[in-house]
């Protein structure tokens, strides 16, 4: 049986949860984190569908953070049900989990997702969007009231967005990571395909374009994704749960379904590092999103 070598002393790697109910800013500490876009984001309750893991390499530790879904409370849909699925079973297994809320606010769907989070688990409470506190005052008393929910390992105020004290974070988190070896080579920064990054940054800027018009019935499904050399050709169909819902996302002479993917495309470049011809198109599956086999032919979990 081959042995691998011993982690060294100083060095520590671990699997890190980001949990937090909708919009409280996950996917943009995960962005901010790693350094690179690889989690989309919109003001939009439902934009983060699955978890995605980010992964930060650091002189003695490596982070693989995960990011997952808003913690549903509201809607019970089987897609919202496949979303609080994904953050149980992010929370399992994970060694350290950041429980992100938003300065001076905290309601009852903070505290259910804060009930989600399995007793034992190290929990660091991060308070986000400190930069939109207008009276900084009411920090502190936000935190004294927070602290008597549960027992945190640290608490770090911040602001993802602007980057403001992220590096407080990591520094209080490393020490909260086992003993262990890196979990992925230094230059990796997720372990998502191409091909799964493809359809969420287009599915974010129909997020983006289409704002209070968009219907939540919309996912998007990669029909083909090719490579050749430094070129990558994207076949790329919008999935509506309603004949109406396809009159809104294509847009007048097509505009807004033009718009959002040569947007998309844009982001896909700078990520990948090379062109991409992207074709898109909309199509409708009646009711997918409450249909089990549905949410699971187009890769939710």
């Amino acid at each position: 049986m081959n042995i691998p070598d011993a982690a060294p002393d100083a060095s520590r790697a671990g699997l890190v949860a980001i949990v937090g109910k909708p919009n409280v800013g996950k996917s943009t500490l995960l962005n901010r984190l790693v350094g690179r876009k690889i989690s989309i984001v919109s003001n939009k309750a439902q934009t983060t569908r699955h978890r995605i893991r980010g992964i930060l390499s650091a002189d003695d530790a490596q982070f693989v953070f995960v990011d997952t879904p808003g913690f549903q409370t509201r809607h019970r849909n089987a897609l919202n049900r496949a979303m609080n699925r994904s953050v149980a079973q992010a929370l399992a297994g994970v060694d350290v989990v950041f429980f992100v809320v938003e300065a001076a606010c905290f309601d009852d769907e903070d505290r259910e997702a804060l009930a989600a989070i399995p007793s034992g688990a190290k929990v660091v409470l991060v308070i986000n969007k400190i930069d939109r506190l207008a009276d900084k005052r009411r920090l502190l008393p936000f935190i004294d009231r927070l602290r008597h929910l549960r027992e945190f390992a640290e608490v770090v105020p911040l602001s993802a967005e602007r980057g403001h004290h992220c590096e407080t974070l990591i520094a209080a988190a490393a020490a909260l990571l086992p003993p262990g070896a890196p979990l992925y080579g230094e230059d990796e920064i997720t372990d998502r395909s191409e091909r799964f990054l493809a359809a969420e940054f287009l599915r974010e800027k129909l997020f983006r374009l289409l704002g209070d018009e968009l219907p939540y019935g919309l996912a998007v499904e990669i029909e083909k994704f090719e490579i050749e050399g430094e070129l990558r050709r994207i076949h790329a169909a919008i999935v509506a749960d309603k004949p109406a819902h396809k009159g809104i996302v294509i847009g007048k002479g097509g505009g807004k379904l033009k718009r959002a993917a040569s947007e998309a495309r844009i982001e896909m470049e700078k990520l990948f590092g090379g062109k991409v011809f992207l074709e898109t198109w909309v199509k409708v599956r009646r009711g997918w999103a409450d249909d089990e086999r549905a949410i699971k032919s187009l890769g939710y979990e």
